[in-house]
């Protein structure tokens, strides 16, 4: 009993040593095959539709972090095997909140992934793997269905075994895949949702349907707007790391 104290008392101590200790930059081979990985997860249907819900999570997490900035009540967060997902929010059905609340979505694993791309600029990997772990618990408590509570709970099992037992070749290579692939899905991610915009005809479920809606701008342009915003952070987070001198 005494052991499981002692490992208690320093588990925080060692957790934060572990992620403020600076990686060196990954070899060329470690990058760019971290890149193949992420474009092979948004290529192959299979691979696209399993770590999609990835993204969902990101999305709807996005959508309730900034409904919480904006003064509304987060009411909770569903996320569905489809890969679809819903965050309620008590507050004006109009105005400058619902707005940014509604915007926020897509550009959410865009706006991560350049996150992302700092602290791997800076060489923590580790530290990120674990600040993506805090942010799966803030999210976990918001969830209101089973399926989302699965889909939380895998993920956040995999970054638990990556940051605590994976080698330090590992934690830096799924550091670097996770960060290429929320700046590569990010983009993939508005694509898919134009393309059902075409298909369902106008019937405006999207977010940038509900944008078009509470602002005098259109659908459309919000998918622009959307698209943009995700390749700009693709280019630069690419940037960033790319420009990280590499061993």
């Amino acid at each position: 009993m005494t052991g499981v104290l002692d490992t208690l008392r320093t588990l925080p101590g060692e957790i934060w040593d572990r992620a403020t200790t600076v990686q060196p930059a990954p070899g060329q081979a470690v990058l760019l095959g971290t890149l193949a990985a992420a474009l092979l997860l948004l290529v192959v249907p299979t691979l696209w539709h399993l770590s999609r819900h990835v993204l969902t999570i990101v999305h709807e997490a996005a959508h309730g972090l900034v409904a919480v900035l904006s003064g509304r009540r987060l009411s909770g967060i569903r996320l569905h095997s489809d890969t679809s997902g819903l965050t309620v929010s008590v507050g004006k059905p109009r105005g400058p909140g619902m707005v940014a609340t509604a915007f926020a979505g897509y550009v959410g694993p865009a706006v991560l992934g350049l996150g992302a791309a700092w602290l791997l600029g800076r060489g923590y990997a580790v530290g990120l793997l674990w600040l993506l772990l805090v942010a799966l618990v803030l999210v976990l408590v918001q969830i209101r269905n089973w399926y989302g509570l699965w889909s939380v709970l895998v993920t956040g099992v995999v970054l638990v075994g990556v940051s605590w037992w994976g080698t330090p070749a590992v934690q830096v290579a799924v550091a670097y895949a996770v960060t290429w692939y929320l700046l590569l899905g990010s983009p993939r991610a508005v694509l898919e949702m134009q393309s059902q915009r075409r298909r369902s005809r106008g019937r405006g479920t999207s977010d940038a349907d509900i944008l078009g809606r509470l602002t005098p701008l259109p659908g459309g342009f919000w998918v622009g707007v959307f698209l943009v915003v995700c390749v700009g952070a693709l280019v630069l987070g690419g940037s960033w790391i790319l420009q990280r001198p590499l061993l």
